[in-house]
């Protein structure tokens, strides 16, 4: 059996890189690569189980 605690950021660790769908402020879908915004401030906001438009 696998203990592994699964992972949990906290302040100053670095985000994984990923690739994922987005949308933009102009209503456009657009895939989005974290590494594209490297040396940039970055907030991610999600609802892992809803796809409701905030």
């Amino acid at each position: 059996m696998d203990n592994q605690q699964p992972f949990c950021a906290t302040r100053d660790d670095e985000a994984p890189l990923f690739t994922a769908p987005a949308l933009l402020v102009n209503q456009e879908m657009k895939k989005l690569k974290l590494e594209n915004c490297r040396g940039s401030w970055v907030v991610l906001f999600f609802y892992p189980s809803d796809f409701t438009f905030v």
